[in-house]
């Protein structure tokens, strides 16, 4: 049997994941405002505060996510740390750009569900392999994934779960619902996706 031996992401190639994947969630993050839905992890807290306090995403998203970069240094490095503190970042500033930039009219709300957490699954795989993150329950996820072997998505799945529940709180039975839809369709592209040492530069 050939063993064939892993090859590392390039400043380049981490480059560009760290500027792409934080606009493809910025544009899941659009659909999901626009239909009045929500997500999970750091994102969903983001989301549970804006639907409070209507304060913008943003800056929520960045404030949301300080206490974890002293986790994200000790448990995870400092290259991780970095990378992750400029997709936050970018995504954060993502999140403020992309609604002047696009009108989005007549949105189906079960389409922007599915679809929103299909590109968000997507962007959070992009980071994934190339060890980063959008911060906050994703830095426990993967240091629970890398140090215990337990699955990712299971583990993403299981916080997003909890937040959704908390938006029972808020909103309506059937933005909840539809927003456990988006979470399951991001949580998919994770499981189905992601094992850890399958993937070359992982």
């Amino acid at each position: 049997m050939t063993h064939t031996k892993l090859l590392h992401h390039n400043f380049f190639e981490d480059a560009q994941a760290i500027l792409v994947a934080p606009l493809i969630f910025a544009f899941a993050v659009l659909l999901f405002r626009e239909a009045g839905l929500l997500t999970g992890g750091t994102v969903g807290l983001a989301f549970l505060a804006h639907y409070l306090s209507g304060w913008s995403i943003g800056p929520l998203l960045i404030a949301i996510n300080l206490p974890f970069y002293g986790l994200a240094l000790r448990a995870m490095g400092r290259a991780f740390t970095i990378k992750t503190f400029l997709s936050v970042g970018l995504l954060a500033l993502y999140s403020e750009l992309l609604p002047g930039m696009i009108q989005v009219q007549g949105l189906n709300r079960w389409f922007a569900a599915v679809m929103g957490g299909f590109l968000a699954g997507i962007s959070l795989l992009i980071l994934i392999r190339h060890k980063a993150s959008l911060g906050g329950l994703g830095i426990l996820v993967i240091h629970l994934q890398n140090t215990r072997g337990w699955r990712a998505g299971k583990l993403q799945m299981a916080a997003d779960c909890a937040i959704l529940l908390a938006a029972a709180f808020i909103r309506d039975p059937l933005s909840v619902g539809l927003s456990i839809v988006g979470a399951l369709a991001l949580n998919l592209v994770i499981a189905v996706n992601h094992k850890a040492g399958r993937y070359m530069g992982t």
